[in-house]
């Protein structure tokens, strides 16, 4: 059996698998009706006939966090559910119920009184009862994941099941981050007199940087089950591939150093984090590598949705990781370059989604549409990020929307235009694939 192919197993992999594969599709649904919105609220011109700022700051804190948090550590679990053993179910279900029941009370935490967004990073919040127990009831559900996940995707051998071996170590990135995001919350100060932003900030800073691990291990497992099961897996062997997902886990090490030297909140304590991300994901460059061998073996295979949705995802992500080296202040090339680096992980889970469908007894994926799904939302995503990272280079600042961004010159308004006109693509191609996915999950009448 090769090695590099998910094969999920009966019982609790897949039904486990299949539920989180629901939450993650009804997050990016929740995500993409709220993209539309944020997106009309920066698009010169629209903006001045939609006038959408005061909701600007709200849709966008829960947009992000359906799309990036809910969405991300969904799927994840659907990793962890498809590459673990057969055991513990009840963590599994337990984690589900609380995860998707923190999903819903987020939702809705907008449109009840006292939303106050915080435009924080890694995960904004609203300044609200009603998000902070949605935040912790998630919370809750992924731990429990997370916590099964370290249990059943533990390798064996080590050196012998590469593609559980990432799942592993993906499970402990992100065990490792939420017990930063909850040491930080015990050691660092909820001061009346610090500004709100500041303190969100410090809270997640820590944690967001770990879970960043997570996903680029988790996205390399995609890609590598996307080559395999369309004939262009083994570029290297197990072991080898094995010893180069450890490799990319060496920075992980960091971490706990990191809390237990210098306390959460002092700027030396932020710097490291910085710093990590800065030196710690060069670590990735072999799978990167074996991810960028296995794209061009896959030159001769047939179209296939999974196909295009590989290679859209290998190029966002690398345009992403240029323009991390291009970030001078802080305007709009920030989040062209994390747009480029998250949209290439959808991708990939989206490339993975297509080939598990069948495994997880659904129906096959086929068509145009499915094949031009990620091409479509990847290539908006593209104009995109290019519009941001455009504008970003004329001074247009980040997280403002309307007259606040003082487009007063051509190119800034040229930038952003290519930024509104490649997120309405972008949602196009976001709803092609949920369309995709319900036409093969949904129940068909007889």
């Amino acid at each position: 059996m090769n090695s590099h192919i998910v094969t999920v197993s009966g019982g609790a992999p897949k039904t486990l698998a299949r539920a989180w594969l629901w939450l993650g599709l009804m997050a990016l649904i929740g995500s993409g009706l709220l993209a539309i919105l944020l997106v009309l609220s920066r698009t010169p011109g629209i903006q001045d006939v939609f006038p959408l700022k005061d909701f600007f700051r709200s849709a966008l804190v829960v947009h992000v966090d359906l799309s990036v948090a809910v969405w991300f550590m969904a799927f994840a679990a659907v990793i962890w559910s498809a590459l673990g053993r057969d055991g513990v179910p009840w963590l599994g279900w337990g984690g589900f119920v609380l995860a998707a029941l923190g999903t819903a009370v987020m939702t809705v935490s907008p449109f009840l009184p006292g939303a106050d967004p915080v435009l924080n990073n890694y995960i904004p919040v609203l300044q609200q009862k009603v998000f902070y127990a949605s935040l912790w009831i998630c919370g809750a559900g992924f731990s429990l994941a997370v916590l099964r996940a370290l249990i059943t995707t533990w390798p064996r051998p080590f050196f012998g099941a590469p593609l559980q071996l990432g799942a592993f170590l993906g499970a402990v990135a992100a065990a490792l981050a939420l017990m930063a995001f909850v040491w930080s919350w015990l050691i660092v100060p909820r001061d009346a007199e610090i500004e709100p932003k500041l303190y969100f900030e410090v809270l997640f800073w820590g944690g967001g940087h770990t879970l960043q691990f997570q996903h680029a291990l988790l996205m390399v497992v995609a890609w590598l089950s996307i080559a395999a099961s369309l004939g262009a897996g083994g570029i290297v062997s197990p072991r080898a591939l094995s010893v180069m997902f450890w490799i990319a886990a060496l920075p992980l090490l960091v971490v706990p150093a990191i809390y237990l030297t210098i306390p959460a909140g002092e700027l030396p304590h932020m710097e490291l984090f910085a710093k990590l991300m800065i030196w710690g994901h060069p670590y990735m460059a072999p799978l990167i590598l074996v991810g960028f061998l296995g794209l061009m073996a896959m030159r001769k295979v047939a179209p296939h949705a999974a196909k295009s949705a590989f290679i859209a995802s290998f190029s966002l992500f690398a345009v992403g990781g240029v323009l991390a080296y291009m970030i001078q202040g802080a305007n709009v090339v920030i989040p062209a370059h994390y747009h480029g680096s998250t949209v290439g992980v959808t991708l990939a889970f989206m490339g993975l989604a297509y080939v598990l469908l069948p495994q997880l007894g659904f129906g096959e994926v086929e068509g145009k549409m499915a094949r031009w799904q990620p091409y479509v939302y990847g290539g908006g995503q593209l104009i995109h990020v290019l519009g941001l990272a455009w504008s970003g280079g004329y001074g247009v600042q980040r997280k403002v929307a309307g007259a606040e961004q003082a487009l007063t010159t051509l190119p800034q308004k040229i930038g952003m235009g290519m930024m509104g006109l490649g997120g309405l693509i972008a949602v196009i191609g976001g709803i092609m694939f949920v369309l995709v996915c319900l036409k093969v999950m949904l129940p068909r009448k007889p």
